[in-house]
């Protein structure tokens, strides 16, 4: 059976029958993007690389349930890659007793997938491009807040300590900072 010509979530149908074939397509297609976005938010080389490995891990033993109603198959992965990717921040954390911080700077060097095709790349320039447009729009804290959240991996309650507010407050916050994001990407996107 061509298992590369399958979408992905037939992929993931036989994922769960423990057809190890197509695990492989699936690493072969996503393992760039899963390192991408954990290289991003852990800054190792080998964290990173133990993170894939997890995700995939994680495909392989549990009985993950992709559907394809509820969403893209690669924002479901990057999910669950954010997920494995917070226990390792906040493990750190722990260890170290110590807060993890990056720069605007340091967050901006996203390492680009290895698909080199000229339809990746001007497709991944084209989102990177509306991604920077639309954070025109946030302010500072609220960039600051989706960094905490969304790359260091603190939790809302750990970030209400932080900054000295309550919970609600740092709730509403970041409801309303995504709100924004998420109303100018659209916009950026039909441009």
């Amino acid at each position: 059976m061509q298992m590369q010509h399958l979408t992905d979530y037939e992929l993931m149908l036989l994922v769960k029958l423990k057809r190890q074939e197509a695990l492989s397509v699936l690493y072969d297609r996503f393992a760039s993007l899963v390192y991408s976005y954990a290289f991003r938010a852990v800054r190792e080389e080998q964290a990173a690389r133990d993170i894939v490995q997890s995700v995939f891990v994680r495909l392989w033993t549990t009985d993950s349930d992709y559907s394809e109603e509820k969403g893209k198959y690669a924002n479901w992965l990057i999910t669950i890659t954010r997920n494995i990717t917070i226990d390792w921040l906040r493990k750190q954390r722990r260890e170290s007793a110590g807060i993890v911080s990056y720069s605007s700077e340091q967050m901006a060097r996203i390492p680009d997938d290895v698909d080199d095709s000229p339809e990746a790349s001007a497709l991944r320039e084209s989102l990177k491009g509306q991604i920077r447009l639309a954070y025109r729009y946030l302010t500072g804290p609220q960039i600051e807040l989706l960094e905490h959240f969304y790359w260091q991996g603190f939790t809302l309650r750990e970030l209400a300590a932080r900054y000295g507010e309550p919970l609600g407050t740092v709730k509403n916050r970041l409801h309303q900072a995504l709100k924004i994001l998420r109303r100018h990407l659209a916009l950026e996107g039909e441009r």
